[in-house]
């Protein structure tokens, strides 16, 4: 999954002040111009990941944007288009030393094409010669219910997509627990020079649930029984994810904290057949007070060495 990290790409840190920033900037497009990188198939792909970097980290609003959102959010907010516009790089080169041509960007169908006085940065070589770039992946988290991950579901989902708003409809298949992922290729950011476009990615969240928490396809449960019942043994009802109520025996004797395993009663698997388990966590319960007839047979037991 395709994450873009300006800092890294101009070799800064996320504290760095802007005159740092553009002697990062000034040292890599030094290396990476057309005036110096003849030659370099690579250099263009570079010197426009480097331009990009620059143009956000160099901009107030749009550095504060990139910090808070994080890559895949503010690629959300912002197209190519949207981070050069208004971004005049000429003064800056110029005063970096690289003559006096004049440096402009556009938008085509296949992304953002840098050129220096009607040129390419590297001439005027065939396009089908550029470097083509795919385009970034997005990251949409989903939440779901655990209900709706043990039955699977459809979900609408609005994106940002080349600055315009896209929704679509997702099919969610069962067993889709958290941290799972779903691909739509094709679905992500726009690709560059005639790149194919990056990937959509839901990725799904479960809610918390109140009655079960989940680890993996295995789901646990909690039930409470009576310090007779835990000495003679009883019979107890156990709900599961698929509304059913299972009996389940509590053999005489049982401790505190004792872990009951019910075999495949937990969620199903997002690819493969069968389900998880469900785990039963067992709590003996204490009572606050005791009346006096429940003290004086409390005392007998006692006494007969129990």
């Amino acid at each position: 999954m395709s994450e873009t990290d300006y800092y890294k790409i101009l070799g800064v840190n996320k504290n760095a002040t802007n005159v740092e920033i553009k002697k990062a900037y000034r040292k890599l497009a030094m290396k990476y111009h057309p005036d110096h990188a003849r030659g370099d198939k690579d250099a263009e792909a570079k010197f426009k990941k480097i331009s990009e970097a620059y143009a956000v980290l160099s901009d107030k609003e749009k550095r504060k944007n990139y910090d808070s959102f994080g890559s895949t959010g503010f690629r959300q907010r912002y197209s190519q288009e949207d981070i050069f516009r208004g971004f005049d790089f000429t003064d800056i080169l110029k005063e970096f030393g690289f003559g006096n041509k004049k440096f402009s960007t556009s938008q085509g169908r296949d992304g953002i094409r840098f050129s220096f006085g009607g040129e390419t940065p590297f001439g005027n070589q065939p396009r089908q010669r550029q470097t083509r770039i795919k385009g970034s992946d997005f990251v949409y988290e989903l939440p779901l219910t655990l209900q709706e991950v043990a039955t699977g579901t459809s979900k609408t989902v609005q994106f940002i997509r080349a600055g315009h708003a896209e929704k679509i409809t997702v099919k969610i298949p069962k067993g889709m627990v958290t941290g799972k992922k779903l691909r739509l290729a094709g679905k992500g950011e726009p690709g560059s020079y005639g790149g194919p476009p990056g990937d959509l990615y839901i990725l799904s969240k479960v809610y918390d649930d109140p009655a079960f928490t989940v680890k993996g396809y295995d789901l646990y449960a909690k039930i409470e029984i009576k310090m007779s019942e835990a000495f003679l043994g009883t019979s107890i009802s156990v709900p599961t994810i698929a509304h059913k109520e299972l009996s389940v025996k509590i053999p005489p004797g049982t401790k505190h904290k004792t872990m009951m395993r019910l075999s495949g009663h937990g969620l199903p698997y997002m690819k493969d057949k069968g389900k998880g388990d469900l785990y039963v966590l067992v709590n003996v319960t204490m009572p606050k007070n005791v009346t006096k007839k429940q003290k004086k047979l409390i005392e007998e037991l006692a006494d007969t060495g129990l």
